[in-house]
């Protein structure tokens, strides 16, 4: 599952969020033109880059707040299971003379060697990427709120088609963010209940959007801004960089934050390849529903 988020994560990156912030959502009543102006590409770029390097910060800050679990455990990984069987190794070779004594406090131990044991499965890289994951799927949410009400007010039709397809897109979408948050070591019903919280995004920028339009004026309804006149003498607003940045941070959640997981090995080569192939059709089946939503968008 996890393998199919990342592959659904980075499809809907590429394949939909570059196409719409690089050439803009398709509208079939308006005329097809590619517009010439490289500095607003260099902006929206850097505003990718600010989103990537946003979540570096904060992943960053999240493991020196929790002693830097994440990094612990990617380079002690194999050394920590080296220790686990020397030490299972020296009890079963002890001396059998304090059983007894042992036995009596069998059941607390047991207990909490069993939570201890729960707590060291969850891999805290993978702990972290899910609370990231969490951000960049309400800031994203933000961003289809806004475009909603930006085509609602253009035309009910054109409102009504891009709820639809913000719909149908979000499904796979939702399902692998699911998926990383139940991995992250959510139980299913706050796996859910996070869903819902992030879900918030998408109403919070409806509201952002309608005051955008209300407030705005006719040129914001229209979306029309005269070139030069926007950022550093480009056609850009504040609003369009938030796409970009949102991609930025997806690019991070998708690559640095969860592809770690799927590079850890085992001893077993012939499981080992047969695991990697499985999670090559999981990304490729997670990154080919994105493509296909995104052509037929």
């Amino acid at each position: 599952m996890v393998a199919f988020a990342v592959g659904g994560l980075l499809g809907d990156t590429i394949f939909h969020l570059f196409s719409e912030i690089y050439v803009g959502e398709d509208d079939p009543t308006r005329a097809k033109f590619v517009l010439v102006e490289p500095n607003r590409n260099l902006l929206l770029g850097a505003a990718i880059l600010v989103g990537f390097m946003t979540f570096v910060a904060l992943d960053k800050a999240l493991r020196i707040a929790t002693g830097g679990e994440g990094h612990e455990h990617s380079h002690g990984h194999s050394h920590s299971h080296n220790e686990t069987s020397a030490a299972s190794t020296s009890v079963e070779a002890s001396d059998k003379k304090g059983a007894k004594s042992r036995k009596k406090g069998n059941g607390s131990s047991n207990k909490g060697q069993t939570e201890v044991a729960h707590e060291k499965e969850i891999n805290p890289s993978v702990k972290l990427s899910g609370y990231l994951n969490m951000i960049a799927d309400a800031t994203h949410n933000v961003t289809d709120g806004l475009a909603m009400v930006a085509s609602f007010y253009a035309s009910p039709t054109i409102g009504a088609t891009t709820a639809v397809a913000v719909m149908i897109h979000e499904i796979p979408h939702e399902v692998g963010d699911f998926a990383l948050l139940v991995k992250a070591g959510f139980s299913k019903r706050a796996a859910m209940g996070a869903q819902f919280v992030t879900a918030i995004g998408a109403l919070l920028g409806t509201l952002i959007g309608i005051a955008i339009q209300e407030f705005g004026g006719s040129g914001a309804i229209e979306g029309s801004m005269p070139m030069n006149a926007g950022l550093w003498g480009t056609s850009l607003t504040w609003g369009d960089m938030l796409l970009p940045f949102t991609a930025g941070t997806f690019l991070y959640v998708g690559t640095v934050a969860v592809i770690p997981e799927l590079l850890e090995t085992g001893p077993n080569k012939l499981a080992e390849v047969q695991k990697t192939l499985t999670q090559f059709a999981a990304i490729a089946a997670g990154a080919g529903i994105m493509l296909y939503i995104s052509w037929h968008d």
